[in-house]
């Protein structure tokens, strides 16, 4: 029951990052051009794992990534059985936020300023497949280095935790939106670039995989890094 608890609370997480993260990207646009748009994006994303961090993180962790999950799963602070349960709970709470949006923004009452549901793109680094893959690799490890040292036992961090790793996923995003979107998570990228196929929009499908497979690749060089790091 415990760990079904965990996959409910990871599902909520999830759905509830993507329909403030990719809602808010929606709505102001993510254009580098246009500052504002750019910021608010990056701080909804931020804001939501601080609130969520604080709401779920007693009962989950708030991974609300499968990124992170592998962090933690190479760094031997989860089980398998809690990774897939975790992954797939994500990945439903991502098509969950993401169906929302689809409701909200397919009314006709309100433009969808990105027109794939805030799904991540190849746009920002001219359609070109490996500095996308370095930027998500690069970024994932930022982020996901962060969270494993911010909960690790040794760091004693207490309340501040959340706090921290939500400004991180800020100062992130405020580099990656212009570039790729800012995935730096399999599962906020699967939800929109899903929902957007079955609207209709089938580009965001085509380079999904980089943003599934890249952040991935840096989260479990973040896990071997710090496990290295950190043995006394």
């Amino acid at each position: 029951m415990k760990s079904v608890k965990k996959y409910i609370a990871e599902f909520i997480g999830t759905s509830v990052l993507v329909t403030l993260g990719c809602g808010t990207a929606m709505l102001v646009g993510c254009n580098s051009m246009q500052g504002s748009g750019y910021i608010l994006t990056a701080l909804a994303f931020g804001l939501t794992i601080v609130g969520m961090a604080y709401c779920i993180g007693n009962i989950s962790g708030c991974h609300i990534n499968p990124a992170v999950s592998l962090g933690f799963l190479l760094s031997g602070e989860m089980s398998v059985k809690d990774f897939v349960g975790y992954v797939i709970s994500q990945i439903l709470g991502a098509l969950a936020g993401s169906g929302f949006l689809a409701i909200v923004f397919k009314t006709g009452f309100v433009t969808d300023m990105t027109g794939a549901f805030g799904s991540n793109g190849l746009d920002g680094v001219n359609g070109k497949v490996l500095p996308a893959i370095l930027v998500e690799v690069v970024l994932t490890f930022i982020f996901v280095l962060t969270i494993l040292g911010v909960t690790s036992k040794k760091a004693g961090h207490g309340s501040f935790g959340g706090l921290i790793i939500g400004l991180t996923l800020t100062l992130v995003h405020i580099l990656g939106i212009g570039l790729t979107g800012t995935s730096v998570n399999p599962a906020r990228s699967i939800g929109p670039a899903v929902v957007a196929a079955v609207s209709g929009n089938t580009a965001p499908l085509g380079s999904l995989w980089i943003f599934i497979v890249a952040p991935l690749i840096g989260a479990a060089i973040a896990a071997v890094c710090y496990k290295v790091l950190e043995k006394d």
